[in-house]
């Protein structure tokens, strides 16, 4: 890892990209991990349905600004967020898009990976939902290749922020976007 490791996770209000994000963060601050991290969100006026991204840092060192400026990592689940966002990634960085919602794949210098994030959450555990645990076991490959944040990290972190009686099916739809991005990557 350079001195830091941008992601970007955006879609629509409603699919927990915030909540991913979080997620994320504590994760890698864990004693375990050793990397010092910051979050930050930005979201429509709209609650649900309106533009929402997060975004994390990961340094082993200080963080002396707390903004993704060209995120070495994005998942995209929208194709609204996906025009305004990909062209910001870092070159030869990852982009991670939902292949039910974005249609048209950008033109960037980064790889692309088109996953069924969407379905794999309304189709193999049936509640959408759960679209951002999907994404984030899709997120956690990527994470564990560049040797920055072990998947287990991101599960433990996922368990412990959930509600109460949702552990299973968070837990499965992780696995399932960690196989996805397993299969590809």
């Amino acid at each position: 890892m350079s001195d830091r490791y941008e992601i970007r996770v955006a879609g629509s209000g409603g699919q927990g990209v915030i909540l991913a994000a979080v997620i994320i963060g504590q994760a890698a601050a864990l004693m375990e991990e050793g990397l010092n991290s910051v979050q930050t969100q930005a979201y429509g006026p709209e609650a649900r349905g309106g533009a929402s991204k997060s975004e994390v840092v990961l340094a082993r060192g200080e963080i002396d600004y707390p903004k993704a400026a060209k995120p070495n990592l994005l998942a995209i689940l929208t194709q609204k967020a996906c025009d305004e966002y990909a062209g910001d990634a870092a070159a030869g960085g990852t982009i991670i898009l939902d292949d039910f919602f974005v249609t048209e794949v950008p033109k960037v210098d980064a790889e692309i990976y088109r996953l069924p994030i969407v379905r794999t959450a309304r189709e193999v555990l049936g509640r959408e939902i759960v679209t951002n645990m999907v994404t984030l076991g899709a997120i956690a490959r990527v994470l564990e290749l560049e040797k920055l944040v072990r998947p287990e990290s991101i599960r433990n972190t996922i368990l412990a922020n959930v509600p109460k009686g949702t552990e299973e099916l968070n837990s499965n739809a992780f696995d399932e976007g960690y196989k996805l991005m397993k299969d590809k990557k």
